[in-house]
């Protein structure tokens, strides 16, 4: 699945470090000593929920810049820089945000946005995406990108993020406490949860998981068409985020790493129920209507 959301490869890749960290400091063990403890493994969820949500959230501006290569204009070197440059910073005024770092990489056509608050962000584009469209075109992509740091949407779908996390964590040990239980029943030497225990929270994880992100990426995708909206409002019409989005539907575009998939001016799921972004003809029929 090329562009499965969400909140995100680093996102999982925390979500592991703490649930094993968790486990090796003896969580699972204090939370079934007595039985299970419905209320402090809801706080136990609720913490690894969102502190890998937020911790993600956090890391997500220099993990972009490293993982695309995006190299950030300090001082345009050229008139296509400083156009970039004023061009966000005019747009970043009108939607009511500070200017954020603007940079540029190589790569096939997409573009991007991310970072932690609205006044802490970084717009970047592709020398593929600059290539491929007119200035007009490549104005309302920014726009866009602009748009969803102004609506707060990096924020937004960590919050979601952390919401579904938490209720995977809790539910699959949940199932996994009771699966113990039964393969155990006539074990009363024990109080520690067994093998049984760690196989069935993994596994529920996963399943848990893949639903988790079906319901992520369902928000994602509604961002995306209030962030074509918001880019509209910006520039004063419609008609140039409506070409912008044509044009995007003729190009190969650029795959992103999926920590910014749900950020990226276009993306395509190998199923729709995991896109991020809605297809781009729904998106131009919501501009037209």
């Amino acid at each position: 699945m090329k562009r499965v959301l969400l909140f995100l490869a680093t996102n999982v890749a925390v979500m592991l470090v703490l649930s094993l960290t968790a486990s090796l400091l003896g969580v699972n063990r204090f939370l079934t000593s007595n039985g299970l403890n419905l209320g402090m493994l809801l706080v136990f969820a609720a913490l690894m929920g969102f502190g890998g949500a937020f911790i993600s959230l956090l890391m997500s501006k220099p993990i972009a810049k490293w993982s695309t290569g995006a190299r950030v204009i300090a001082q345009p070197a050229n008139a296509t820089e400083r156009w970039l440059v004023d061009t966000v910073a005019a747009q970043a005024q009108r939607a009511g945000v500070k200017m954020p770092e603007v940079a540029v990489y190589e790569g096939e056509p997409n573009a991007f946005a991310t970072g932690a608050t609205k006044n802490s962000s970084l717009v970047a584009v592709s020398t593929g995406l600059l290539q491929s469209m007119t200035q007009e075109e490549v104005e309302a992509v920014l726009a866009h990108e602009v748009a969803h740091i102004a609506n707060g949407d990096m924020v937004t779908l960590t919050l979601i993020q952390g919401v579904v996390n938490t209720f995977v964590i809790f539910l699959a040990r949940i199932v996994g406490y009771f699966v113990d239980s039964m393969l155990r029943k006539n074990d009363e030497e024990s109080s520690s949860p067994g093998i049984g225990y760690m196989v069935t929270v993994i596994v529920c994880e996963i399943l848990f998981g893949i639903l988790a992100s079906i319901i992520v990426a369902w928000f994602s995708r509604q961002r995306e068409f209030r962030a074509d909206r918001g880019a509209a409002q910006i520039i004063g019409r419609p008609q140039p985020m409506i070409a912008a989005l044509r044009r995007l539907g003729g190009l190969a575009e650029g795959e992103l790493p999926k920590n910014m998939a749900a950020f990226g001016i276009s993306g395509k799921g190998a199923l729709a129920l995991f896109s991020s972004h809605p297809p781009i003809e729904s998106r131009i029929a919501a501009l037209q209507a």
